[in-house]
């Protein structure tokens, strides 16, 4: 289940999971929720986080909350990604590759929810192992803060 918004500075909310939690007490159980939230701008900042609480709408924007907080950059090289890289988080291993134009988002349900957060428009990707959301996210996460564009290698190289 993926849930889009746009806010008043242009930011775009996904939900990517929403789970009900018991906890069973003497009478009876005592649920609350989790919600998995991602935030992006569309054109290359990306963050996510986790809520809490008693009701789906304040899980909900706690989760959003949260996000805001930890975006991070994106390279983004025309409407892709710079290069094709491998990440892992737990059991989850996630596969991105550099689309040509045109070719548009080629993933499933959390990953898409990023790619389009992020502004990624072609893009092709595979999940290895395990499907489970906050563990692909965390993953994706991980692929993008570890991606470098072309420019900062020649940085770091020296030839700039």
């Amino acid at each position: 289940m993926v849930d889009e918004r746009m806010d008043t500075n242009q930011l775009i909310d996904k939900v990517v999971d929403i789970r009900r939690v018991a906890k069973v007490v003497k009478g009876g159980r005592r649920f609350r929720f989790s919600a998995l939230a991602v935030v992006g701008d569309g054109q290359g900042m990306i963050g996510y986080g986790l809520g809490k609480a008693h009701e789906v709408p304040d899980a909900i924007r706690k989760a959003i909350e949260k996000a805001r907080k930890s975006m991070i950059k994106v390279p983004i090289k025309g409407t892709t990604i710079p290069h094709e890289t491998v990440a892992q988080f737990g059991a989850a291993r996630v596969i991105l590759r550099p689309a040509s134009k045109g070719t548009g988002i080629k993933a499933g349900g959390a990953v898409r929810a990023i790619m389009e957060a992020a502004g990624i428009q072609d893009v092709l990707t595979k999940c290895v192992g395990s499907r489970n959301p906050h563990n692909l996210v965390k993953a994706i996460i991980n692929a993008f803060s570890r991606m470098k564009s072309a420019e900062e290698v020649a940085k770091q190289r020296g030839k700039i």
